[in-house]
């Protein structure tokens, strides 16, 4: 499924069949230990780099407005990001899973992305824009 935008995921979620709960791991974007000219170079015009989840949380998808009021809830938060990372979790019976339910899917989206495993999740940028990794 191709997104236009945050909004595009966040009707989706809300049309499946199940109640879902959105989970999101937020990032830096930095440097590696030592970077080359070319890594520095890349870093500056948004390109390659490191990723380090800096935050976690879940939300069922009718908690959620629109992704400006996901991003100033994360920035009152006050963990600078640049990336947000999104899977969902499946309801069952008509019933979102709790935030204790997700509680171990959300490890594994930071263990994910800490091993570069990042295509398997949706991406959008600090202005709810998603972002294709190449």
């Amino acid at each position: 499924m191709m997104l236009n935008d945050f909004d595009g995921l966040l009707q989706s979620a809300r049309q499946q069949s199940q109640p879902q709960r959105l989970l999101f791991v937020f990032a830096r974007a930095g440097l590696p230990e030592s970077p080359t000219e070319d890594q520095h170079a890349r870093h500056l015009r948004g390109e390659g780099g490191t990723l380090t989840p800096v935050l976690c949380v879940d939300k069922a998808a009718d908690e959620l407005s629109s992704f400006a009021a996901l991003a100033d809830e994360s920035t009152k938060a006050g963990m600078p990001w640049d990336i947000a990372f999104v899977a969902a979790l499946e309801g069952r019976a008509g019933f979102a899973p709790s935030s204790d339910e997700a509680a171990q899917p959300l490890q594994l989206m930071v263990n994910a992305i800490n091993d570069g495993q990042i295509s398997r999740f949706a991406a959008f940028d600090r202005h709810g824009d998603p972002i294709q990794f190449y």
